[in-house]
């Protein structure tokens, strides 16, 4: 599902998915335009400081996700044993604890809030000659099957 670059329609959306769908997991995509052939694993949303506006003009309320929301919250995904497992050849992975102050770290906190923790966030780079549609579908599956295999071990 593609998410609009605008905070509440975006934020609806995602309690949409996790209200009628009620998934094991939701992971989340975003682009990192200025990442050229780099993976960014993102472990944890960030609450406030959105200040920025989005495609409407708009930020939101308090330049806040949820007015009476934590700090952050961390995905129960442990990014960092994710990061360890696996390879992709042709591309760097890296991880991060800061997805930015827009509608990506937007999108990621509430999609935590909403789902107990139970999201995951990947900024990926631009399409490319060496980073194709291919390769890249190919390289997530390959993370997000390795994320699956943290929420099975959770769940025994």
């Amino acid at each position: 599902m593609q998410l609009p670059v605008v905070y509440q329609k975006a934020k609806e959306q995602v309690f949409t998915i996790w209200k009628t769908l009620q998934p094991l997991l939701t992971v989340h995509v975003g682009l990192a335009s200025s990442a050229k052939a780099i993976i960014i694993l993102e472990q944890c949303g960030k609450n406030k400081g959105y200040q920025e506006m989005d495609a409407c003009g708009f930020h939101p309320e308090g330049g806040c996700c949820m007015l009476d929301g934590p700090e952050k919250i961390e995905s129960t995904i442990n990014m960092k044993t994710l990061w360890k497992n696996i390879s992709v050849e042709g591309i760097d992975i890296i991880l991060s604890r800061d997805a930015g102050r827009y509608i990506c770290d937007y999108t990621y906190y509430t999609s935590l809030y909403y789902g107990n923790g139970r999201a995951a966030f990947i900024h990926v780079p631009p399409l490319s000659k060496s980073v194709t549609a291919d390769f890249l579908g190919k390289a997530l599956q390959t993370i997000i099957l390795e994320m699956l295999k943290q929420c099975g071990e959770e769940r025994e």
